[in-house]
């Protein structure tokens, strides 16, 4: 037995290179975001606004009816609040009507939906019950049927796809106690004995599984004599020997939520069901996520469009001084501030997501910024629907309803929405994430330069090479059609708002991005990684100005093809100003911040220099570690697994 401090030591470096073998390597489709961040303004990219093909439509809406019904009359979201369980019966009837199935393709008895009509669905039922919207996303956005999908073997398909479009629910097991977003250190072993692997280990905040049918465990294989090892995906049944699922966590918001710690002791898991080749459950898990990640934007879409209707109907109603709260300015901006992310978030989610069902461009980054955005946007949204609401924000559902009032869920809206700026990668490891890919064309020409392992030879190769591509590039940055006046003229169509000085602000300032980022990287060489607060602002420019490209073309679409086309303009009008202030406030602050003194300030913490400013107050934490003994062994345990049969 090992305790936890013989787990993997990996340093700084090492743990990096295990990430960057794990993130595809090459660009084999043109992405609209990559060129954003390299100054290049694509627009014919994403514009005419993609659309889904009419059998693709058709099929979408009529399970969107089925479960609209559903939803209506069969799921209680305050019931699944109050008792912190999705009821047995809730999920048996998911699983009648096919919502198991969404992603997985007809001919294994799925729905076969687009990822278009899948976010639909997650909007529509985690309206009703995030926790729902939550198993529903966990089972197949980044649960066993994507990976299978995407990397399985036609009996892998075959054997399982079928159980998991009707009946089994799977769950995807990467996190352990002391391993987060930096699995280099994955302790969880799987070890190779004749046609089998033996696993051992512990997984932490495993959702789904506490309920699960199927898992997908990461674990690594030792390397040896016939096995290249690595981290290695396996699929696994819940149910087998060794497999204990030893609590279920609760947590602040989504209080359905089935999610636990699993312990594996000897758990024998037959070669054929492992997914891929030894060595490649990271790259498995990460592609996995570039499409599964736009099933949190998804819910936080419906989130704003929620927010939107409460603030509308609860402003026109409540008065103060003569007039209705949403008359007073302070208010006002509020609500305009909730209607036009609401409209941005709908324009990046559809955007990104038919990009994804065409397979046209390639949309890592896109997804990537999508979920960092949303995830960041509700949040503020849900914030200011409570502010707006006052002290009926901050009261439960239950209260109101007992003295008499509607029972609206602000307070539980934000709880719920809280986890989404931290699971499938929180907003500091999207930040580094959506950077590493942005500045990939930089580093695949000059990455040679500032790579202490590179000799003096390569360093001179690299650097004759960065010459030729920067006295081209940079050249390109200087003009182009954002400074015409008439450029992009098709976006001021007579009667409605001009979008075309936006989309022009877009271009000019996808260049100044390109600029600064080229400017940081030969300011700061190698040390450009360490500069985490610079490249967040960076990444979160170049979210923006997505956004706003979004917002623009989905108008006009809008315009062109239903009955609201000023509206939809007018809308995308205000989110593009809005924007825009909060654009120019983050270039300010690429140069003019205190990251500096932020350092300086943590290592006198971290050194108990400021102990004395923690002194006049108790801590009302209990006892224990701060993280769990997870050293293998057999479990001590009861087993809280509960299959939903």
């Amino acid at each position: 037995m090992s305790g936890p401090h013989h787990k993997p030591k990996v340093s700084e470096r090492e743990a990096r290179q295990v990430a960057e073998a794990a993130r595809e390597q090459d660009w084999r489709k043109p992405s609209f975001a990559k060129e954003l961040f390299l100054g290049r303004f694509r627009l014919d990219l994403i514009h005419p606004h993609p659309l889904p093909a009419t059998e693709h439509v058709q099929r979408g809406e009529e399970f969107l009816a089925k479960l609209r019904d559903f939803c209506e009359t069969k799921l209680d979201g305050a019931l699944i609040e109050r008792e912190a369980r999705i009821p047995d019966a809730v999920i048996d009837g998911l699983k009648e009507i096919g919502a198991l199935g969404m992603k997985i393709d007809t001919k294994y008895g799925g729905l076969g939906l687009t990822q278009v009509y899948y976010n639909k669905a997650l909007a529509l039922a985690g309206s009703v019950s995030p926790a729902v919207g939550a198993l529903l996303s966990a089972h197949q956005s980044i649960g066993l049927p994507q990976p299978l999908k995407l990397f399985g073997t036609p009996e892998q398909k075959e054997t399982y796809l079928p159980r998991l479009a009707r009946t089994d629910i799977s769950a995807f097991l990467l996190t352990e106690p002391d391993v987060g977003s930096d699995p280099a250190r994955l302790a969880t072993t799987a070890v190779p004995d004749g046609d089998d692997y033996v696993i051992d280990g512990v997984k932490l905040w495993t959702t789904n599984g506490v309920v699960a049918d199927l898992m997908v465990v990461m674990a690594r294989v030792p390397k040896s004599e016939g096995h290249k090892g690595g981290i290695t995906a396996f699929i696994v049944e819940a149910g087998s020997d060794g497999v204990t699922v030893e609590n279920r966590n609760a947590f602040m918001g989504l209080r359905g939520l089935e999610n636990g710690v699993t312990r594996f002791h000897q758990v024998r898991v037959p070669a054929a069901n492992r997914i891929g080749p030894e060595g490649a459950g990271l790259k498995i898990a990460l592609t996995t996520l570039n499409t599964g990640r736009l099933s949190l934007p998804a819910m936080c879409a419906g989130a704003g469009k929620w927010c939107l209707k409460i603030a509308r109907e609860w402003s026109a109603v409540r008065e103060q001084w003569g007039k209705p709260v949403a008359h007073h300015e302070a208010v006002g901006a509020k609500i305009s501030f909730i209607a036009a992310t609401t409209f941005a978030l709908e324009a990046v989610l559809d955007l990104s997501s038919q990009m994804a069902d065409e397979d046209r461009n390639d949309i890592r980054i896109e997804a990537a910024l999508a979920k960092l955005y949303g995830s960041e946007m509700a949040w503020l949204m849900a914030d200011e629907l409570v502010q707006i609401r006052g002290g009926r924000g901050y009261e439960t559902a239950d209260s109101l309803a007992a003295r008499g009032e509607r029972a609206v869920p602000a307070e539980q809206l934000l709880r719920d929405l809280r986890i989404n700026r931290i699971f499938e990668g929180s907003t500091e490891i999207m930040h580094l994430l959506i950077a590493r890919e942005a500045v990939d064309a930089h580093l695949a020409v000059a990455g040679d330069i500032i790579d202490p392992d590179k000799s003096l030879g390569d360093k001179a190769k690299a650097g004759a090479q960065a010459g030729v591509f920067y006295a081209r590039w940079l050249p390109k940055l200087v003009a182009g059609p954002g400074q015409l006046p008439r450029a992009y003229a098709d976006f001021h169509p007579a009667g409605h708002a001009d979008l075309s000085t936006h989309l022009r602000y877009v271009e000019r300032t996808s260049r100044k991005l390109a600029r600064s980022t080229f400017y940081a990287m030969s300011r700061w060489q190698g040390r450009m990684e360490t500069k985490q607060g610079f490249l967040g602002r960076i990444v979160d420019i170049g979210a923006e100005l997505f956004a706003m490209s979004a917002a623009c073309v989905r108008a006009e679409l809008l315009r062109t093809t239903e009955a609201h086309g000023r509206e939809a303009y007018q809308l995308a009008d205000a989110f593009c100003r809005q924007a825009r202030i909060r654009v120019e406030e983050l270039f300010g602050r690429l140069w003019n911040n205190t990251d500096d003194l932020d350092r300086k300030v943590v290592k006198g913490v971290l050194a108990g220099t400021y102990t004395w400013l923690e002194e006049g107050i108790l801590d009302p934490s209990g006892d224990g570690p701060w993280i769990a003994d997870a050293t293998p062994g057999p479990s001590t345990r009861e087993n809280v697994h509960r299959p939903i049969r």
